[in-house]
């Protein structure tokens, strides 16, 4: 069974249409597909319509062999589907524990109760450890998010998309803003920690990109012109005239 199938996916703002008759499929077998493109090719417009952010002007999409087109966006998270953002979306104010475990009891069928110890949820405290730990920071479990650096901030809104147990986790540029030094350990430990997820990255890092690619996608003014192994896109005469350009490993 396909894990993603999107079918000539459109979508117009007035007469701007910037995502144009879009096909691909994500088979089961694939676990790292990057997106890449120039600003403004609709990489970002394409995954808001995937998760369920935007309704498209026309086309389909399928997760897991069913059609989920007109699925709200939270019926989409409990069918398999997770999701991160170009901007870090944490509670600043909270700890990382507790954002962790706000992200758990989503998708937990417990209620929680008015001034019931947060301690007391004992199996999510427990898994919300579990996660931290496999990350590297359990550490930070008691520090606040503001106090985080950007890196972390970013590795925790990856965890938070984890503790979904999705089927496809939608990376949008998950090592924006980073150093050379932040991303590539980032991306080692996408490699590491989702050897069982199947991801679909958008990233503007080309180092990065190449790295992680089992599969790559070339979005340009909202069509798809190019799709393949990393090696075949590197060489591929209008990829490197309308993306890549000088772009060398």
């Amino acid at each position: 069974m396909d894990e993603l199938r999107v079918e000539n996916l459109s979508m117009s703002f007035g007469a701007l249409e910037v995502v144009k008759n879009v096909s691909f499929t994500i088979t089961g077998e694939e676990r790292r597909v990057v997106l890449i493109g120039p600003n403004g090719a609709g990489k970002t417009t394409l995954f808001n319509l995937i998760s369920g952010e935007f309704p498209p002007s026309g086309g389909s999409i399928h997760l897991l062999g069913r059609n989920i087109t007109s699925t709200p966006c939270h019926r989409r998270m409990h069918l398999g589907l997770a999701r991160t953002f170009q901007v870090t979306d944490l509670f600043p104010y909270f700890t990382v524990t507790e954002n962790v475990l706000l992200a758990l009891q989503v998708h937990d069928r417990c209620a929680y109760q008015m001034l019931r110890p947060l301690k007391s949820y004992r199996r999510l405290y427990r898994r919300a450890e579990e996660l931290l730990k496999s990350v590297r920071l359990y550490d930070k479990r008691n520090d606040t998010i503001s106090t985080l650096s950007h890196g972390e901030a970013r590795l925790l809104e990856i965890l938070l998309g984890i503790a979904a147990s999705p089927r496809i986790l939608l990376l949008d540029e998950p090592t924006a803003g980073l150093t050379r030094s932040e991303a590539t350990w980032l991306a080692t430990l996408i490699q590491e920690l989702l050897k069982d997820v199947t991801l679909l990255i958008i990233e503007h890092d080309m180092n990065v990109a190449f790295d992680l690619a089992e599969r790559m996608m070339v979005l340009y003014q909202g069509e798809i012109i190019a799709d393949g192994k990393p090696d075949e896109i590197r060489e591929n005469p209008r990829v490197r005239d309308v993306y890549l350009g000088a772009y060398r490993e």
